[in-house]
């Protein structure tokens, strides 16, 4: 068996990007670091002020999009199978969510 040395490139972007997006869309002690951060840039975190329907999860898709995209293209570096992997795994995972908003 060959172990195989997989140089940092634009790849590993794509590990980076998905962290970010898994950071920017869960919640620690009943806090989500997201909320803040959109709140931070005048975007709404919520549909109705407190409740309703919580976008930053929707806006964690500027991450996963791009990170799946490079992880494709940058197939030979370190990280990007497991960022493409994970943001393809939650991406399509809040897709459904939204469908099930919609629907």
């Amino acid at each position: 068996m060959e172990i195989r040395n997989k140089q940092l490139g634009i790849g590993t972007i794509s590990l980076a990007l998905c962290l970010v997006g898994i950071l920017f869309s869960i919640s620690f002690r009943y806090v989500c670091i997201g909320d803040y951060l959109v709140d931070g840039i005048g975007l709404n975190s919520w549909s109705n002020g407190d409740s309703g329907i919580h976008y930053t999860i929707f806006y964690s898709l500027i991450f996963f999009i791009p990170s799946l995209l490079i992880g494709l293209k940058y197939k030979e570096n370190y990280g990007s199978k497991i960022g493409r992997n994970l943001s393809a795994i939650i991406g399509l995972l809040i897709l459904i969510s939204l469908l099930g908003v919609v629907v």
